[in-house]
């Protein structure tokens, strides 16, 4: 596990633009990184939601935006065409990104115990390093903290 001033650990993923995103080629911006559990629900649509309505104010920061999920490129495309949402999804079907950032845990919902990802946001800074960690997220005023650790750097 890893923690704030630490290297991100860098990472390739298929991207919903159609490009392979890099998380090293997009230096020396500032990279928020949004690992959600699915796509299309409820939880996740509002998280998703609030990033694009911010991001232009995320872009006047310098910082770039991305969502991370285990869900398909093709389901992405359907996210993002239904709700209008403004960044790329990254997709992580083998949650092998989802793992070495350490949100893919074991869960629990109606006495069921399941293996999915903690919605989990993190900050990486100019030199690639962790600025900020945000666990167990809480939709409601997340994105505005987020935007607020961006300007700070």
């Amino acid at each position: 596990m890893f923690d704030v001033a630490d290297l991100a650990p860098e990472f390739s993923l298929p991207a919903s633009d159609g490009t392979n995103f890099d998380l090293a080629a997009q230096r020396p911006a500032p990279v928020v990184l949004f690992f959600y559990p699915r796509d299309n629900t409820a939880g996740c649509t509002k998280e998703a939601i609030g990033f694009t309505e911010a991001l232009a104010n995320f872009e006047d920061a310098g910082a770039r935006v991305f969502g991370i999920s285990k869900d398909s490129l093709a389901s992405h495309e359907k996210f993002i065409t239904k709700k209008e949402l403004g960044m790329a999804l990254l997709s992580d079907e083998n949650s092998d990104v989802c793992e070495r950032y350490g949100v893919w845990k074991e869960k629990k919902m109606y006495g069921k115990t399941f293996m999915g990802i903690e919605r989990s946001t993190f900050l990486i800074d100019s030199e690639g390093k962790i600025a900020r960690i945000w666990r167990k997220v809480k939709v409601d005023g997340h994105v505005a903290d987020v935007l607020e650790a961006v300007k700070a750097l």
